[in-house]
């Protein structure tokens, strides 16, 4: 956890932080902006709320007006000084007459040409960067991942009972946890771009994936089915029409049970096998990740879970722990993989943060594969 800021220029970029929460800018990146007055004062604060409205620094200068003269910018992200679906943030600032910004990280976009700092140095303002540059930093990773990589950050999701079982000995999963880690998992799913589940949990589950427990937006419904074997009567398939739905196969799939998926609106996307004959879960998250698709919330089932953590794809874990007993004999756990020789190998989280959602106990953070040191800890 992030110390308390004590500085000004501390406690106005944490501002800028609460306000860079907001939006659904995907696949552009979350960012806060908050203008300071020369006396001091907060004239104006702004988010990127979705992809070709106004970026954060140019929200949070018009809600300034001409208050912005004189002041201060504090911004999550390095502004951009380049022509995309709005015009570079760096001649926003110099024509309001902010005569200081402050940033909490640097572009990483290797796209991007021509720095933001550097211009505005040249128009004479002073820049900083830096300041609360970790928590910049863990507000942009989902976007980082996916411009410097081309994958999408994935968020690998959980409900299990105290002995690590997800389902009874009759198969039964409806209700493992209580409510109110459904309403959080519904927050999840609201703040991601795709909910992706294996078609094992389709034909068990028959899942809606959409968001009912919160206010926000569905995401994107994503289903690994190398041989297309989800019904035709699913759930997912007869709302395909009102949420966006896709299939990843394989490249063997029968054409004609893709046409009847693509009849009924569902879109279907082949990709190549692993050695197991199954679909290349590397090679999906390239292909949607092409598709815009940033940030991917996982929730199984154990199959999918383990090819996840096997194939070290899966950046955070959010697991949800009921104090129940299921322990039928034989069945997988809530991770169906080979998992680690040692425990010192096994997958971890960094700075993990526990927390009670009613009867539930709900753990979250970053994953470090087995090497811990790959992840740095939170700064302030």
């Amino acid at each position: 956890m992030s110390e308390k800021p004590q500085t000004p220029d501390e406690r106005f970029m944490a501002e800028a932080l609460e306000a860079g929460q907001n939006g659904h800018p995907s696949p552009n990146p979350h960012v806060g902006a908050v203008v300071v007055s020369a006396g001091g004062e907060t004239v104006g604060v702004g988010h990127h709320e979705v992809a070709g409205a106004d970026h954060a620094e140019v929200a949070a200068l018009k809600a300034a007006g001409d208050r912005a003269r004189g002041g201060t910018l504090y911004v999550t992200l390095e502004p951009c000084n380049h022509h995309g679906r709005t015009p570079p943030c760096v001649e926003a600032i110099v024509r309001a007459g902010i005569v200081r910004v402050v940033i909490g990280c640097r572009d990483p976009n290797p796209q991007v040409t021509g720095g933001g700092i550097e211009a505005l140095r040249k128009a004479g303002i002073h820049v900083e960067a830096g300041i609360l540059e970790g928590r910049a930093e863990e507000l942009l990773a989902p976007w980082a991942k996916y411009v410097t990589t081309g994958l999408p950050f994935v968020r690998l999701k959980l409900a299990l009972s105290l002995d690590g079982r997800i389902a009874t000995r009759t198969g039964a999963s409806r209700w493992v946890t209580g409510p109110e880690a459904r309403a959080r998992v519904h927050l999840l799913r609201s703040q991601c771009d795709a909910v992706l589940v294996g078609v094992g949990t389709v034909i068990a589950d028959d899942p809606r994936l959409n968001v009912r427990h919160v206010e926000g937006p569905s995401p994107k419904r994503v289903v690994l089915d190398t041989k297309l074997r989800t019904p035709l009567h699913a759930r997912l398939v007869e709302t395909a029409q009102e949420i966006p739905t896709w299939i990843i196969c394989s490249h063997h799939a029968s054409a004609e049970t893709r046409e009847a998926l693509e009849a009924r609106g569902v879109r279907v996307w082949p990709v190549e096998e692993n050695a197991s004959g199954r679909v290349d879960v590397s090679k999906a998250l390239r292909l949607l990740a092409s598709r815009g698709i940033v940030t991917l919330l996982v929730e199984g089932g154990s199959e999918v879970a383990g090819s996840f953590l096997a194939g070290e794809l899966a950046d955070e874990l959010h697991a949800f722990l009921a104090p129940k007993l299921l322990g039928p004999r034989g069945r997988a756990g809530a991770v169906d993989w080979c998992g680690p020789a040692e425990p010192s190998e096994a997958p971890q989280l960094v700075n993990p943060t526990w927390e009670l959602c009613g009867r539930d106990a709900y753990v979250h953070g970053r994953i470090a594969h087995g090497h811990p040191e790959t992840i740095p800890p939170t700064r302030a």
